[in-house]
């Protein structure tokens, strides 16, 4: 099991849908929430993409040299940069991470930020052009010398002089849930990602991929994106997940959801179906809540409850072939501890041994010395 954090570059805060009790995006917070993945043990971050965020790349590369294990899954944008030109940023952050770059093929699902781009092409055009993209970039990283004449892409004596560290190239990593991009994750990536739909419609999606890459002679792993809400009671949880929306007025969250109508994607789609924009409907499945849908796009869902009953939630989703999570919680520095100290303890290693002690402290104490001179227990009796 790999468990991912996330970094806010789109903004964070104790409130969706409001300033009140929001953070600003800055290069030290990004560095704390980095650091603090980094050292509790996360094996990686998940950095977003698109128009409302601070660019992947630029704060991925800010962000190597003050990190020393973590991994940075970053955006490749196929149609909006040259596939070689794109390749070769791969292979100098590759390089200069030590082998730390992993990378995220989005297609795009908004037409609106498509166009400001420059990217004209409808939904399926979108993924013929992604295919023709990373037929280029994965031979180029394998340091062929790449001559492709495709309906949307064209080159000659395409290269990348500096290879990766990592062989044949940094894993690939995608989601999407239209038949194309199903084609897509089958035919050429290594890690398949679903937004946190109910255990049954993830099981069907990666049912439907399986058969498609077994055709192909290729196999998958998958991976799974959701928002994360415990505390140490289950009643603690839900009125955690309560006040996060509370400050939301009706009137944003029907502006948020005529603006994700307009998008093209189908896994929005499927986001916006489970809640309906709806207030009184959003527990979808038991544990799992699709109240930050409301007004964020993309993963919409948010597993909900005490330590116990999010990490069976978990093993539901492992069950089913699941081996990538990715969560998030809002603030993200307090919940990348919450997260690590609550539930780690509950997963298989080497979570289970990082949890409350992270990778850079091993040998403890772990918690504050009392009396000046004793060491703290793991438990102790409280007295009445």
């Amino acid at each position: 099991m790999n468990v991912f954090w996330f970094l806010p570059t789109h903004g964070d805060g104790h409130y969706l849908g409001t300033s009140q009790g929001a953070r600003p995006v800055t290069l030290p917070y990004l560095k704390q929430v980095a650091q603090a993945a980094d050292s509790l043990g996360y094996h990686g971050v998940l950095i977003p993409t698109g128009r409302s965020c601070e660019d992947s790349w630029v704060v991925a590369s800010a962000l190597v040299p003050l990190t020393e294990r973590l991994r940075f899954l970053v955006a490749i944008r196929p149609g909006i940069i040259s596939p070689t030109v794109s390749a070769r940023m791969a292979a100098t952050l590759d390089r200069l991470s030590n082998g730390r770059l992993l990378i995220n093929v989005v297609t795009g699902g908004d037409p609106d930020e498509n166009s400001g781009d420059g990217l004209h092409l409808s939904h399926d055009q979108r993924y013929e052009l992604s295919a023709e993209f990373l037929h280029i970039w994965r031979r180029v990283l394998q340091g062929e010398a790449v001559d492709y004449a495709g309906q949307h892409l064209q080159v000659k004596n395409a290269k990348a002089l500096y290879p990766p560290v990592q062989r044949p190239y940094p894993p690939l990593y995608f989601g999407g849930s239209s038949e194309a991009a199903h084609d897509l994750a089958a035919e050429q990536v290594d890690v398949y990602l679903t937004w946190g739909e109910p255990p049954a419609a993830v099981a069907a999606k990666i049912a439907d991929i399986r058969a498609r890459a077994a055709r192909q002679g290729r196999n998958l792993k998958f991976g799974i994106r959701l928002h994360v809400i415990v505390r140490e009671t289950e009643e603690q949880a839900w009125q955690a997940a309560d006040r996060l929306i509370e400050r939301i007025s009706d009137a944003t969250i029907a502006s948020a959801q005529q603006a994700f109508a307009r998008f093209d994607s189908e896994g929005q789609r499927r986001m916006a179906a489970l809640h309906g924009g709806r207030r009184d409907q959003l527990e979808v499945y038991p544990h799992l809540w699709a109240g930050v849908g409301l007004v964020r796009g993309g993963a919409g869902t948010a597993l909900v409850g005490n330590p116990q009953q999010v990490a069976g939630l978990i093993r539901q989703y492992a069950d089913l072939g699941i081996d990538t999570f990715i969560f998030s919680g809002y603030p993200h520095l307090e919940e990348a501890y919450r997260f690590a100290e609550l539930v780690f303890p509950l997963l298989p290693e080497p979570y289970a041994s990082l949890a409350g002690r992270g990778i850079s402290n091993l040998t403890g104490p772990f918690g504050e010395m009392i009396a000046n001179d004793q060491l703290p227990q793991a438990k102790q009796p409280v007295s009445a």
